[in-house]
C-alpha cells in the first residue's frame, strides 16, 4: 500500500527513543524526509548512529519544548534544512508516576509542563505554516491514563486528558483549512518509560517491580504489553493520505485493555 509519504517532512518530538523513536523509523521507511527532535543531545546522536546503520539518514535538532521560542526555533531550523514541514508527530514528554501520598502542587505543574505544554507549544510552531499552506496532519501521541485515571498518574493523566480535547478542539477549528489533527492512546508499551511506572507502582503497592510487571501483563487481555513499531504503524497511517477523512479521532492502541466506549 502506497502511503503517499515519500518526500513529505515529517518532524518528530521525543524522536530518539521509544515510541518516537519507532515512528522516526517507520517514516524513513516510507520514503520521508525526517527530522526528530529531543531535550536531550546525547540521546539524539544514538538515535542518528542507529537510523544511519539501517540506512536512514535523520535530521536532528536539539530542542526543551517547555520552552516556546525553543519550539520555534526547532521548527525553523527543520525547516532550514528540509523544507515545510507536512506531518508533526508528536511523542515528547512524560510526567513523572507519583504514588498519590507524594503528590504535591509541583506534581500537577510540572505534568502540564512535561506533557501537555511540550505537545502545544510543538503544534503553535509548525500549524501556522500548515494552516497558510491549506495542508498538513498532526498526531499526538498520549498516553492512555487520559481515560482512565490510575492513582499513580493522576497529574500525568489529566494532562493526557486535556491533550485529547485540545487535540479534538484543534481538528474541528481547523478541519476547512485542509489540516487533520488526531491523537493515539498506547496502553502498556514496552519503552523505558514503562520501568519509571512500574517503580512508582512497586512503591505504593509494597512489592517489587518485576512483580508488579507481571501482574500487569497477566491481566491484559492479549497476555502482552504492546511494541513502539506497533504504535509507529497506526501513526504512520493516521499521518498519511491513505487517512485523509480521519481527523479530530483519539484512537486507543492497546490491545482492548481498556473497555471504554469513545
Amino acid at each position: 500500500m502506497d502511503l503517499g509519504l515519500s518526500g513529505t517532512v515529517v518532524l518528530i518530538t521525543g524522536g530518539s527513543k521509544g515510541i518516537g523513536l519507532a515512528c522516526a523509523r517507520a517514516f524513513a521507511s516510507e520514503g520521508a524526509r525526517v527530522a526528530i527532535a529531543s531535550r536531550d543531545a546525547a540521546n539524539l546522536e544514538t538515535a542518528k548512529a542507529t537510523l544511519r546503520g539501517e540506512g536512514f539518514d535523520v535530521f536532528a535538532v536539539t530542542a526543551d519544548l517547555v520552552d516556546p521560542q525553543q519550539a520555534h526555533a526547532m521548527t525553523s531550523a527543520v525547516e532550514a534544512a528540509l523544507g515545510p514541514v507536512g506531518v508533526l508527530v508528536n511523542s515528547a514528554g512524560a510526567a513523572r508516576r507519583t504514588p498519590p501520598s507524594e503528590l504535591t502542587a509541583v506534581h500537577w505543574h510540572a505534568a502540564m509542563d512535561a506533557k501537555y505544554f511540550t505537545t502545544i507549544h510543538a503544534i503553535d510552531a509548525v500549524l501556522p505554516g500548515m494552516l497558510a499552506r491549506h495542508d498538513g496532519a498532526i498526531v499526538n501521541v498520549v498516553g492512555v491514563g487520559g481515560k482512565v485515571a490510575s492513582p499513580i498518574h493522576l497529574p500525568g493523566g489529566a494532562a493526557n486528558a486535556a491533550l485529547m480535547l485540545a487535540s479534538v478542539g484543534l481538528a474541528t477549528a481547523h478541519a476547512r483549512q485542509g489540516v487533520r489533527i488526531n491523537a493515539v492512546n498506547p496502553g502498556l508499551t514496552m519503552t523505558g518509560r514503562v520501568h519509571e511506572g512500574l517503580e512508582a507502582e512497586a512503591r505504593l503497592s509494597g512489592s517489587q517491580p518485576e512483580d508488579v510487571l507481571q501482574r500487569q501483563l497477566n491481566s491484559l487481555p492479549q497476555g502482552r504489553a504492546g511494541q513502539p513499531e506497533e504504535v509507529a504503524d497506526l501513526v504512520l497511517f493516521l499521518a498519511s493520505r491513505r487517512a485523509s477523512h480521519i481527523s479530530g479521532a483519539v484512537i486507543s492502541i492497546d490491545g482492548a485493555a481498556s473497555p471504554v466506549v469513545v
